[in-house]
């Protein structure tokens, strides 16, 4: 009978493209990984691995393994996820990706209730752009991400991907207090249009949703200074070197020297939930959405950092 924990190694190796790639995500060593490819091929009588370079590639008769192997953990998931429901208990390990701005202003609530109402859940927490964690998501690497999408630019989601709304998001312009627009009541983006920016960096969802949301106003984005923090881009504003959008889930203490000013054509961004299809029976899961939902903050009138919906 194939052993299932080989069975994962040799999936690691060709979706990760090397022993030592798949060591990194099953958190062992790569001898390990090398003892458990050996004694698979000494389980199947086939040759798995042949020398590539300084690498490996996969034989024919590992790709046909591979394929059934794909199947076959998705069924080991599938069951587990089937079993802790009809236990239903929130139980195990639940690993999380998220983005910064959640991980700062939903996830210690999140976690903290989790903890506290079910002690028996072991929830691992990782910040990842959601341009790479839903990928991860996929391939398993995690549990669940928490990721974010605009209202001007839709999330699309994966095949074999479900998602669960968290919150909506809305965003403010931040401006040099020193700005002639900074003691408006409203703003249209239109009237920043040649302005200095500031964004996250380049290669993330953030900044290229800012590049395409001025271009679509028909300014060519001036981006002088980029920081992955608010915090940070806030300190960027206050010194008057640029403007940001900014989330009120990612407002922290703002610095003197920044004016906070609503834009009058609102945009806003939805913060989801997204797991594998597989694992949508799990109570851990279910129950982390709702601890998502139970932290957006509290408040009123503009200070309100997200809403419900």
């Amino acid at each position: 009978m194939l052993d299932l924990e080989r069975l994962r190694a040799l999936h690691s190796v060709a979706t990760y493209g090397s022993v030592s790639a798949a060591a990194d995500v099953l958190h062992v060593t790569t001898s390990a990984v090398s003892q458990q490819l050996a004694k698979l091929e000494r389980e199947t009588g086939q040759k798995l691995l042949e020398r590539n370079g300084r690498g490996v590639r996969l034989t024919d008769a590992a790709e046909l393994l591979v394929a059934h192997a794909e199947r076959i953990l998705s069924l080991v998931e599938q069951a587990q996820a089937d079993l802790e429901a009809h236990r239903g208990s929130v139980v195990g390990q639940l690993t999380v990706a998220s983005f910064p701005t959640a991980i700062r202003g939903l996830m210690p609530a999140a976690l903290r209730s989790l903890r506290a109402d079910h002690p028996d859940l072991r929830v691992l927490l990782r910040e990842e752009d959601p341009m790479r964690s839903m990928p991860l998501v996929l391939r398993g690497d995690f549990d669940m991400a928490v990721v974010q999408d605009w209202n001007n630019e839709p999330l699309p989601l994966t095949e074999g991907l479900h998602k669960g709304v968290i919150c909506e998001d809305v965003a403010d312009v931040a401006l040099p207090a020193g700005h002639d627009l900074a003691g408006r009541d409203t703003i249209d983006l239109k009237e920043l249009a040649g302005d200095p920016w500031i964004s996250s960096s380049s290669d993330s969802i953030c900044c290229d949703w800012l590049l395409r949301t001025l271009r679509a106003i028909d300014s060519e984005p001036r981006i002088d200074h980029q920081a992955y923090e608010f915090a940070t881009q806030l300190s960027l504003v206050a010194a008057g070197l640029g403007n940001i959008i900014l989330p009120r889930l990612g407002r922290c203490d703002v610095p003197p020297g920044v004016a906070i000013v609503p834009l009058s054509a609102p945009l806003s961004r939805r913060v989801y939930a997204v797991w594998r299809e597989e694992a949508a029976r799990r109570p851990a899961i279910r129950a982390a959405v709702t601890a998502l939902r139970a932290a957006i903050p509290a408040g009123g009138g503009e200070e309100v950092a997200a809403r419900v919906i």
